[in-house]
């Protein structure tokens, strides 16, 4: 974020400046939270344009899938980065198996039992096709939420909430939002360079990447579709949002995250300047700035859309390698069961229906966060909707998130990755219940 002393009408702005940061927001916003009703169906404008793409591409929709994901798959390897550290080895090989998989399922090659409904078909099917489609969508109409000042108005006005609540800058406020409407890759690309400026403390970087940069919108969006949410979606968003940000609030004050250090990676460092006078009028003069110096919007698109094929190349092949086989040990072994009851005497306190049904899938949620929709599928409304918050608000699993953190210059480790994953499951499990049972 540019410094807010600085911005104080450095240019007169003109109305072209005002009336592209108010038009331009005001699409992203009507295309992420405003639900329509066409064709019977009433769910946000993103997800009417990726129906009506998958009755365009019909069958052919597979193969684009396919294809996206035998360019995710190689891509390490044509980088030549595959084998920059052992995370990454690992993770290269598992794309690999994920390319694999894809044409397993593509030309149905392999065992009978990997073609049951609840494996690779559900896999491919409700989750590689939709988000092949879905996140491209999203990132196209991302940048208008993103691109034209409303991120750094939303920034200096919520300067004075971040710091005692959360304990990070205001400009915090910018990763946390790029993460939830767009995507956690958007967002921890945006706080490992904040970071390698010296501008995030050890600490500050640890709690944006572990607390706000979980699933976006549009992949919430599918979680919704599948455990039946759409018609309470606005609903469910926000308390998710709400949820999720309440739940960094208190694991920033709890092991491992408390003993995380203050000090900045780099020798010179940047602390952001804090505003107290006339707040509004420079958040204002901050995000017209913005809608001045941005790119047209056709570019815009294209760059957004560009990341947007680029982020699900990464995700889609291990969704197909680490989610097959979470599936595979969910269905042959005990795992997931034993795991479950770390969640289960919460569970059981809460009196949710069928309690160590939603503490195992909680705890297959480590290995992908969509995976418990599976699992929780045919459960009562509360069970879907505390199991819908609690896998987007857990924020790390092994398929995506993870990898991406440890591919940064964060300092942290999967030992304590998983410690805070622990901590934010059993957190977002007691709120989303309180919720839920309140309203259900």
């Amino acid at each position: 974020m540019m410094n807010p002393q600085k911005t104080a009408l450095s240019h007169a702005h003109s109305t072209k400046d005002v009336l592209k940061f108010i038009i331009c927001s005001l699409i992203g916003l009507i295309m992420f939270f405003v639900p329509v009703n066409l064709m019977g169906t009433s769910t946000i404008l993103i997800d009417h344009i990726v129906t009506v793409l998958k009755k365009i591409l019909g069958n052919g929709v597979n193969y684009y899938a396919f294809i996206i994901i035998i360019f995710g798959g190689l891509s390490p390897f044509f980088q030549k980065n595959w084998n920059k550290d052992n995370v990454t080895i690992v993770f290269s090989i598992f794309k690999i198996i994920g390319i694999i998989s894809g044409f397993m399922f593509l030309f149905n090659i392999g065992p009978a039992f990997l073609f049951e409904p609840g494996m690779m078909p559900f896999l491919y099917d409700k989750l590689v096709v939709s988000l092949s489609l879905l996140i491209p969508v999203g990132a196209v109409f991302l940048s208008f939420l993103v691109g034209y000042g409303l991120m750094e108005f939303i920034g200096v006005l919520m300067q004075p909430i971040m710091k005692p609540i959360w304990k990070t800058p205001g400009r915090s406020a910018i990763d946390a939002v790029a993460s939830f409407v767009g995507s956690y890759s958007l967002g921890l690309l945006i706080t490992n360079k904040v970071f390698l400026q010296g501008k995030y403390t050890i600490k500050e970087a640890v709690i944006i990447a572990t607390g706000f940069s979980t699933v976006s919108a549009t992949f919430m969006i599918i979680v919704a579709k599948t455990l039946g949410l759409m018609e309470l979606w606005n609903f469910y968003f926000w308390s998710t949002l709400i949820i999720t940000f309440i739940v960094t609030a208190i694991t920033v004050r709890i092991y491992p995250i408390s003993k995380k250090s203050d000090a900045y990676i780099t020798e010179s460092n940047d602390p952001e300047v804090i505003v107290k006078n006339n707040r509004f009028k420079i958040a204002w003069d901050e995000a017209l700035q913005v809608s001045h110096s941005s790119e047209n919007i056709l570019k815009n698109t294209f760059i957004n859309l560009k990341d947007g094929i680029k982020m699900i190349g990464n995700i889609l092949p291990t969704i197909m390698s680490i989610g097959l086989l979470g599936l595979l040990l969910a269905k042959f072994t005990p795992i997931f069961d034993i795991l479950g009851y770390i969640f289960y005497p919460f569970t059981a306190l809460l009196q949710l229906p069928e309690p160590m049904l939603i503490a195992k899938s909680l705890a297959i949620s480590i290995a992908e966060m969509f995976l418990p929709t599976n699992i929780i599928i045919d459960a009562p409304l509360l069970s879907k909707y505390v199991v819908g918050v609690c896998s987007i608000s857990s924020v790390l699993f092994f398929s995506a998130s993870i990898p991406c953190i440890l591919s940064t210059e964060i300092p942290i480790s999967i030992k304590e990755l998983v410690i805070i994953w622990i901590e934010r499951t059993i957190l977002s499990l007691i709120l989303a219940a309180m919720v839920g049972i309140f309203l259900f």
